[in-house]
């Protein structure tokens, strides 16, 4: 807006007086013309804000959105580092359970299993199989089928060839079993 297009407040209507009926309507005619340029300039300003508004919302929900997506990839990537790491525990924890129950470790190398122990525990290792289990084909591998004469018996874990490893739901190594088979 320049200073011609400037809006006069009338304070008392005196400065009607001396004009005559065309000026007065003139004057009225630019004033709406001043009103409803001002109130275009106004829509225009609501409709330009309310689409900075808009993109801004869009912004922000985008960010968001990352930051999640963010915080889901590092779990995710956390979560294969440590099935990883548990895959290369698991040679050395069968080894070392073998040695176990043949009581073939010394003394002196007790704590050293107890550590190795320990850091399996820490990376959410856990161990599964066990006979007497009913067969789930997501956690056991057949290795072989045991006939067996009771029909309770029949689809479960007759013997545990190699032990089985998940990390929560997930399994690292499923277990090498024999099942039963009602015959």
């Amino acid at each position: 807006m320049n200073d011609t297009d400037d809006i006069r407040i009338e304070e008392d209507g005196h400065e009607e007086q001396g004009r005559s009926e065309e000026e007065l309507e003139a004057s009225e005619s630019r004033e709406g013309a001043k009103i409803a340029k001002i109130k275009r300039e106004l829509e225009a300003c609501k409709a330009e804000r309310q689409e900075f508004m808009d993109g801004w919302q869009r912004a922000k929900a985008d960010y968001v959105n990352a930051l999640k997506r963010g915080e889901e990839e590092k779990k995710s990537a956390q979560e294969k580092g440590t099935v990883k790491a548990a895959k290369a525990f698991i040679t050395v924890l069968d080894s070392l359970t073998r040695a176990e129950q043949s009581g073939e470790i010394p003394d002196s190398f007790q704590s050293i299993a107890k550590q190795i122990h320990d850091a399996v525990a820490s990376l959410g290792l856990v161990p599964f199989g066990a006979v007497g289990e009913v067969f789930d084909p997501m956690q056991h591998e057949a290795l072989g089928q045991d006939p067996v004469s009771d029909i309770l018996l029949d689809d479960t874990v007759t013997a545990v060839l190699e032990q089985g490893w998940k990390i929560g739901d997930s399994v690292v190594r499923a277990a090498k079993v024999r099942v039963g088979q009602a015959g």
